[in-house]
């Protein structure tokens, strides 16, 4: 059975996706590795390195069913590597073609490269869901444009906004995360074959062909230079989920508070039963917010691993290397799961205007102290109509009366404004400055990539 939650077949579905785990199961990774062998040889056959009719054996025998697992623990436990018992069960699966498997390569070779083609793979999972939660903010932007509600500072009420603004706000980190998995990919998504010591001295003058031949093959890049001790890309992607993973946790936090029964502004998508306590039958707790929380924290604390693993000695690093095998699967499984809690709140979140606009009038009228005070600070001068404003807002707070009327009592502001011009000021929804305009900002930059 799993130890850790993410991939149990009961509490993985808090924590993670099937979808993910496919790419990163350990059947799917000797996969992977086999067919880097399959590749491999096929690359050599061409160049005539290898007989021409040992490549369709190869290929043919480089099945995951043609391996035994047992053997195939048996023989980490004993090399501290996989690949050795790999290669022995594909060669046997080989016949006589097995004499030429894994040619010139060494085992993190083989390791690294099947590790890219399960992050190629992950990275378009991740790509796929982060459009899907920007198509799914932008709607909700656009639907509630003109759903006034209270912009708060320190958790108090601040000025108004909207909810529409508050959605695109969500959705631009988001903009820019597309961006960055674009600009990351062609730097991990890099094929590694150099050989034993990063020399590929095995193949003589033909290492720098069959390295490009064996990219080409994958659909992968050719570095500049082997990387087997280099691991910035490996690292910068799961810094990238890590920073993902940072957006959906603020995006998590603003739920749970919106969802308070006290604020009641916003609720996650209803489904009889979710959300439920064992002895509380009322209760529609935010679950799940709480659980991209959960995945978040424990992608963020995978991330230093994977830079503690950049410190790889010479040509072949003693032990760094393999801790990230520790952190990467896990990164993508935790932030896929919480990608998908996130477009489920998105899509099917339930809005209760009524109730923001009942929140808004809470302060009767002190939300938009600023609107007045800009409004008379042309007549007075911005520190004068600081001043008098504090004065009413005092005033309101303390005989507990509307600030309609406390400013109504302030014969400084009744020289300029009549009651009816003051009520104007006070309308929260005439103090909305740019809301709409940086709803469409976003809106029109969604578009563009989705």
């Amino acid at each position: 059975m799993p130890i850790n939650p993410a991939d149990g077949p009961i509490l993985g579905a808090l924590y993670g996706s099937d979808a993910m785990r496919a790419v990163f199961d350990e059947r799917a990774y000797f996969q992977r590795m086999l067919d880097v062998e399959a590749a491999l040889a096929r690359v050599q056959a061409r160049l005539g390195i290898i007989p021409a009719d040992a490549a369709p054996a190869i290929e043919a025998a480089a099945r995951y069913e043609n391996l035994d697992p047992a053997e195939l623990a048996a023989s980490a436990r004993n090399v501290g590597y996989p690949v050795v018992g790999l290669v022995a069960g594909l060669s046997r699966a080989a016949g006589k073609a097995g004499a030429w498997t894994h040619w010139g390569a060494t085992t993190q070779d083989i390791m690294d490269t099947a590790t890219v083609l399960q992050v190629r793979a992950g990275l378009a999972l991740v790509r796929a869901e982060l459009l899907a939660l920007l198509r799914a903010f932008t709607a909700q932007a656009d639907r509630h444009r003109d759903t006034v509600m209270a912009g708060r500072t320190h958790l108090q009420q601040a000025l108004p906004t909207t909810f529409g603004l508050k959605c695109a706000v969500w959705a631009s980190p988001f903009l820019g995360h597309v961006q960055r998995l674009d600009q990351l990919r062609p730097r991990v998504e890099q094929v590694e074959f150099a050989g034993a010591a990063g020399t590929l001295a095995s193949l003589g003058d033909q290492g720098i062909a069959v390295m490009e031949g064996l990219a080409a093959e994958l659909q992968l890049a050719a570095p500049a230079a082997p990387w087997h001790v280099c691991r910035e890309a490996l690292a910068e992607t799961v810094g990238f989920l890590g920073v993902v993973c940072g957006s959906l946790a603020k995006l998590a936090t603003d739920i749970i508070l919106l969802c308070q029964t006290e604020v009641g502004e916003v609720a996650e998508p209803y489904v009889a039963g979710r959300g439920a306590s064992s002895t509380m039958p009322q209760k529609r707790n935010p679950i799940a917010s709480e659980y991209i929380l959960a995945a978040s924290r424990g992608v963020q604390a995978l991330v230093p691993l994977m830079l503690g693993a950049m410190a790889q000695d010479h040509e072949r690093a003693t032990g760094p290397w393999q801790a990230e095998a520790l952190a990467l699967p896990q990164t993508f499984v935790l932030t896929h799961g919480a990608l998908l809690q996130a477009r489920a709140i998105a899509e099917g979140m339930v809005v209760d205007a009524a109730r923001m606009r009942r929140n808004l009038d809470l302060t009767h009228g002190l939300i938009v102290a600023e609107a007045v005070m800009m409004g008379l600070a042309p007549h007075l001068g911005r520190g004068e109509a600081h001043h008098v404003v504090k004065h009413a807002c005092d005033a309101a707070l303390t005989e507990g009366i509307g600030l309609v009327d406390a400013l109504a009592r302030e014969p400084t502001v009744t020289d300029k404004l009549d009651r009816a011009a003051i009520e104007r000021l006070t309308d929260p929804g005439q103090y909305l400055g740019s809301t709409n305009a940086f709803i469409d900002r976003v809106l029109h930059a969604a578009r563009a990539i989705t």
